[in-house]
C-alpha cells in the first residue's frame, strides 16, 4: 500500500505541501481542483499545473478526491448526458495527465453529514459528530447555517454556500428518485464512463454514503456489502471500484468492516482508515485513529487490506483538532499525521509478523 495524505489546494487547505512531505512514509497525494464545480470540465493544464506543484514538493499525485458529479446524473434529467460528456474528457485528461485513480460519490443533495464540527472530546480535542435526534428535529438549512458557523472560516467539501443556497430546490428535484432510480442513474453513468476508463487504465472508487443510512428522507444506496455487490455487478468492470472508508461505513455497527474488505478483495482501489466512538444508536463522534480511542480494532481493518494484497492508496482520515490547530474541520495537520505514522506502524507490524512466521 502507499500511504498518502490529502490536500485541497494551495488556495483552499491551511496544510502546506512542504509539511505533508515531512511526515514519515507518506509519499502520495489525494488532491482535487477545488474551485472547479460539478458538472464542468476540467483542463488539463490546470491539471498539469497541480501536478507540476505537487511534483515539485518531493510528493506525488496520487489520485483524485473527488470529480463531482452533477445532480442532474445523479437525478437523471434530460441534460445528463453534457454533464457526463464533460466527465468523460475530464477522465480523458486525467489519464494523459498519467492520473489513475478517482474517488467519487453518488450522495443527494448532501455529501458528508454532520450535526456538530467540534464536539468536545475528554481530552479537549474536538471532532466531527452526528446526532439522529438533531437531524430529525432540525430543519437542513438551519442545520448548514450551524455547521457554517463552526468551519473555521474554511468552505467544506459539500456544502458549498451557493449549493445550500439551492437546498429546497435540490430537494424538490431529488422527490422523486428513491433508491431504484438512483441505482439505475448510477448504472447509467458507469456505463457512460467505463470505456474511457478502460483505454487509460483510471479505477473509479465509490465512496460510501456518510452516514450509510438515509438522511433528511434521501436515498442513500452505497451503504453496506449487499449494495456494493449490486453496484458492481451491474457494471461488472475491474475499474469499476470502491473506496473502502471505515469511518463511513462504520458508522452503521451491523457493518463488518474485515469481512466486507476481505469480500472486496480486487475491487478496492484506495481506503480511508479512520476510527469513531459509538455513543448510542444514531449518535457517534470521531476519534483519534488508536484502537483504544473508539470502536474500531484498526489493526483487523488493516490486517484485512494485507490480507486481500491490498496495493493501493491509503489516507488518514478526518483527524481531531488538536494542540491549538485551525483548520478545515477534520482536515487538520497534526491528528492526521498521527494517524498516518500509526497506520504505518500497524502495516509494518502485520508484515514483519507474517513473514516471520512464514506467511508471505
Amino acid at each position: 500500500m502507499e500511504m498518502t495524505l490529502r490536500w485541497y489546494g494551495s488556495k483552499s487547505d491551511s496544510v502546506t505541501l512542504q509539511q505533508i512531505r515531512q511526515i514519515p512514509g507518506v509519499t502520495g497525494i489525494i488532491t482535487t481542483l477545488y474551485e472547479t464545480a460539478p458538472g464542468d470540465l476540467w483542463k488539463r493544464e490546470d491539471i498539469h499545473v497541480l501536478k507540476e506543484e505537487v511534483e515539485a514538493s518531493g510528493l506525488h499525485i496520487s489520485g483524485i478526491e473527488s470529480v463531482n458529479i452533477h445532480d442532474s446524473i445523479k437525478i437523471g434529467s434530460p441534460d445528463r448526458d453534457q454533464y457526463i460528456d464533460n466527465y468523460i474528457k475530464t477522465l480523458e485528461h486525467l489519464g494523459e495527465e498519467d492520473i489513475h485513480l478517482v474517488c467519487y460519490n453518488f450522495m443527494p443533495v448532501f455529501d458528508w453529514t454532520r450535526t456538530e464540527l467540534a464536539r468536545v472530546r475528554p481530552d479537549g480535542s474536538t471532532v466531527l459528530a452526528y446526532s439522529q435526534k438533531t437531524i430529525d428535529s432540525i430543519d437542513p438549512m438551519k442545520m448548514f447555517d450551524s455547521i457554517s458557523g463552526d468551519s473555521n472560516g474554511f468552505v467544506l467539501p459539500g456544502w458549498e454556500p451557493e449549493r445550500m443556497a439551492r437546498i429546497k430546490e435540490l430537494f424538490e428535484l431529488y422527490k422523486d428518485v428513491d433508491d431504484e432510480k438512483l441505482f439505475a442513474n448510477l448504472k447509467y453513468f458507469l456505463e457512460a464512463i467505463m470505456p474511457v476508463c478502460d483505454k487509460y487504465d483510471i479505477n473509479m472508487a465509490i465512496h460510501p454514503d456518510d452516514p450509510a443510512w438515509s438522511v433528511f428522507g434521501l436515498p442513500r444506496i452505497i451503504i453496506n456489502l449487499p449494495n456494493l455487490q449490486r453496484m458492481m455487478s451491474m457494471v461488472d468492470n475491474p475499474h469499476n471500484g470502491v473506496t473502502f472508508c471505515s469511518g463511513s461505513y462504520g458508522t452503521n455497527p451491523d457493518n463488518d468492516l474485515p469481512g466486507m474488505i476481505r469480500a472486496l478483495k480486487g475491487r478496492i482501489h484506495f481506503a480511508h482508515v479512520r476510527n469513531l466512538q459509538h455513543n448510542f444508536p444514531g449518535d457517534f463522534e470521531e476519534s483519534a485513529h488508536l484502537s483504544s480511542d473508539g470502536s474500531f480494532d484498526m489493526y483487523e481493518i488493516m490486517k484485512a487490506l494485507y490480507d486481500i494484497d491490498f496495493t493501493g492508496p491509503i489516507r488518514p482520515d478526518h483527524g481531531r483538532m488538536i494542540w491549538g490547530e485551525v483548520a478545515m474541520p477534520g482536515y487538520g495537520l497534526y491528528d492526521r499525521a498521527l494517524g498516518a505514522t500509526y497506520l504505518n506502524g500497524l502495516w509494518e507490524a502485520i508484515v514483519k509478523g507474517e513473514a516471520r512466521h512464514g506467511i508471505k
